[in-house]
C-alpha cells in the first residue's frame, strides 16, 4: 500500500498568479434553492463569496466579473472544476473548453485551468472555502442562523462573512487577507472597464413603464432602471434580466418564460402607491376651486360624488362658498359630506340639509 500512496509536493503560490473558485449549495429562500460562488486568491487567501439563483454560464460570468472587481485586479490563471459551463468534453484526457468561457477569459486577460475529472485533490483549497462558507451562511442548529427572508438578505450576509474572514489573520499564513491583498494587487492585471456581456443575452432598453419587451412579451424590471440598458436571456423555463453596474453585472429580475399576451409584472418592481389609483383626489386649478375645497374634507367628498353626472356643478360650488360665509366652514363641511353620502345634489338640497341640522 505504501508503494502506491500518492506523494505530494507542497504548493507554494506566488502573488498575482492563481484564483480558484467553486460552487456550494446555499440556503433555500422562499422554498427555492440558491448557490454560493466561492472564490479565493491562492497567495493572499482573500475570499469572495457571492450568492446566485443558479449555476448557469451567465451567472458564472457575472460572479467572476464581480469577483475580479472586488479584488481589484485580474490574476494570470483561474482554476476550477469541470462543470459544463467551463468544460464541454474530454478528448484523450484533454479538456475541451466551452467557447463562451474561452471568449470571456480572453476578454479579461486570464487563462482558465481545470482539475482532472473526479480528482478534487488536483484542485487544492477551494473545497475548504466552500465548506467554511456553508458552515457560516447556511442556516443550521450549529450556527443558530435563521432563515433568509429575501435574496438581498443573503447577499448582505455573504458580504459580512467576507469582511469577517478577510479581516482576521489566516491560520496558514498568519497574515490578514485584506492586508495581503493590498500587496498582491500590484501583481494583478487591470480589470477591463466593460464586463463580458455576450453571455447575458440580448440588450433591451427599459421603457417608460419599467418593462422590457423580449420575444414579444413584456417583463418588468425595478423602476430605478428606467431608460437604462439591460440584458435578457432565457435560462430553462425562466427569463433572466441583468444590469451592468459599476461593481459588475447584477441580476435585477427573473420571470417565468411566458408567451405573447401574458405579460410578467412583478409589483415589487414599482414604488408603493398610497390610496386607490382609480380615484383622483381633487386639486384646485383656480381661485374658485381653492375657495371651495378650503371648506373641508366634506367639500372634496361632495365634488367627487357630484362629478358623476350632476349638472351645474360650478354654480353649486359657488353657492356653497356663499353659504359658508353665513353658516361657517364647520357646519357647511358637515352638510356637504352628508349630501355626498346621501347622493343629494339638487338645487336646494344643501340649504335643506343645513336647515335640518
Amino acid at each position: 500500500r505504501a508503494g502506491h500512496r500518492r506523494v505530494y509536493r507542497p504548493w507554494i503560490p506566488e502573488p498575482g498568479l492563481w484564483l480558484q473558485f467553486d460552487w456550494g449549495q446555499g440556503p433555500r429562500i422562499g422554498g427555492r434553492a440558491t448557490y454560493l460562488f466561492c472564490a479565493w486568491l491562492a497567495w493572499s487567501r482573500f475570499r469572495v463569496v457571492l450568492p446566485s439563483w443558479d449555476r448557469s454560464l451567465g451567472s458564472l460570468l457575472a460572479c467572476l466579473d464581480a469577483t475580479l472587481r472586488r479584488i481589484g485586479g485580474v490574476p494570470t490563471y483561474v482554476l476550477t472544476d469541470n462543470e459544463k459551463t467551463v468544460t464541454v468534453d474530454h478528448v484523450a484526457t484533454v479538456a475541451v473548453r466551452h467557447p463562451e468561457i474561452v471568449a470571456a477569459s480572453r476578454h479579461y486577460g486570464l487563462t482558465i485551468h481545470t482539475c482532472y475529472p473526479a480528482d478534487p485533490e488536483s484542485k487544492g483549497g477551494s473545497e475548504s472555502t466552500v465548506r467554511i462558507a456553508k458552515a457560516d451562511l447556511v442556516p443550521a442548529s450549529a450556527n443558530l442562523r435563521g432563515e433568509y427572508a429575501s435574496f438581498a438578505e443573503l447577499a448582505t450576509a455573504c458580504r459580512t462573512f467576507c469582511d469577517e474572514v478577510n479581516g482576521r489573520p489566516h491560520r496558514e499564513t498568519g497574515r490578514i487577507p485584506a492586508e495581503a491583498l493590498a500587496d498582491e494587487q500590484s501583481r494583478l492585471h487591470p480589470v477591463v472597464e466593460q464586463p463580458y456581456a455576450a453571455a447575458f443575452g440580448q440588450t433591451r432598453r427599459v421603457m417608460w413603464d419599467s418593462t422590457i419587451s423580449y420575444a414579444g412579451v413584456r417583463y418588468s424590471v425595478p423602476h430605478e432602471l428606467l431608460d437604462e440598458r439591460v440584458w435578457a436571456r432565457v435560462d430553462g423555463d425562466e427569463v433572466v434580466i441583468t444590469h451592468l453596474e459599476r461593481t459588475g453585472p447584477v441580476e435585477v429580475a427573473r420571470h417565468p418564460h411566458a408567451s405573447k399576451g401574458h405579460p410578467q409584472i412583478n409589483d415589487a418592481h414599482y414604488p408603493t402607491r398610497i390610496g386607490d389609483p382609480t380615484r383622483r383626489a381633487p386639486r384646485a386649478r383656480s381661485a374658485s376651486d381653492a375657495e371651495f375645497l378650503a371648506i373641508g374634507q366634506g367639500a372634496a367628498q361632495w365634488l367627487e360624488e357630484a362629478a358623476a353626472g350632476t349638472a351645474r356643478i360650478r354654480a353649486k360650488m359657488a353657492e356653497a362658498v356663499s353659504l359658508a360665509k353665513l353658516y361657517g366652514h364647520t357646519d357647511l363641511d358637515r352638510a356637504l359630506g352628508t349630501a355626498a353620502l346621501a347622493g343629494r345634489f339638487g338645487e336646494a338640497d344643501l340649504a335643506s340639509i343645513l336647515a335640518h341640522h
